[in-house]
């Protein structure tokens, strides 16, 4: 058996049939590339396009958009001065943050950003309270109001009602709509006719919270 080298291809025209033939190969992979990178780029467009009408005319899920009574949640043992949390209310689906601030303030608001239903989150190290921010369109959010300060978003984000029990924990006891008061959202909720409603509504503290801690002291 012998080793021989590698037949040379013929020149003329069977030399130049194969340039072209790789040729053609190639510029197809190009169009198809092509084809595929533009069909990517209109399928996001459209997708992001779609979800913006959709949360701007109310089609797609709001946060605290389910029927009933929420439920009472505990969100945390203990929520400290400087600290987020990240959690689920009123429904699994909902995602939610809770915020303290510095000066002892506990607030908790929808994670939803109310431009395209992007994720909020905090950062505690911009300004002097920290900022509830948006990524995807630097959409930014007052951390004590939750009413917006830069970026695109068209209203605030809804409020989620904390309540601290005397031993820390915190609660989740029910939402607010954008620009709702936390009273209003309560009542709203959980009936205007309660006692706590009633004292709220007399001039009593706003936050539902602070009136239910008080009446376990």
């Amino acid at each position: 058996m012998s080793v021989t080298d590698p037949e040379l291809p013929a020149p003329g025209v069977r030399a130049d049939a194969a340039q072209e033939a790789l040729h053609d190969r190639i510029a197809a992979d190009s169009l198809t590339s092509r084809r595929d990178y533009l069909r990517i780029v209109a399928t996001v467009s459209g997708g992001l396009a779609v979800g913006g009408i959709g949360v701007a005319s109310g089609i797609l899920h709001r946060h605290g958009d389910g029927e009933g009574v929420p439920p009472l949640k505990k969100v945390a043992d203990r929520i400290e001065p400087g600290e987020s949390l990240a959690f689920r209310y009123p429904g699994d689906e909902d995602r939610a943050i809770a915020v303290r601030m510095e000066d002892g303030t506990l607030a908790g608001y929808s994670a939803v950003c109310t431009h395209l239903a992007c994720a909020v989150l905090w950062r505690k190290e911009r300004g002097s309270e920290g900022e509830l921010y948006c990524p995807c369109h630097e959409g930014v959010f007052d951390a004590r109001t939750g009413e917006v300060t830069a970026g695109p978003p068209p209203r605030g984000l809804p409020k989620v009602i904390l309540v601290e029990q005397p031993d820390g924990s915190v609660w989740a006891v029910g939402t607010t709509r954008s620009g709702e008061s936390l009273q209003e959202g309560y009542c709203r909720e959980r009936g205007a006719g309660g006692p706590l409603c009633a004292r709220l509504e007399s001039g009593g503290p706003e936050t539902p919270g602070r009136s239910e801690r008080s009446e376990r002291t």
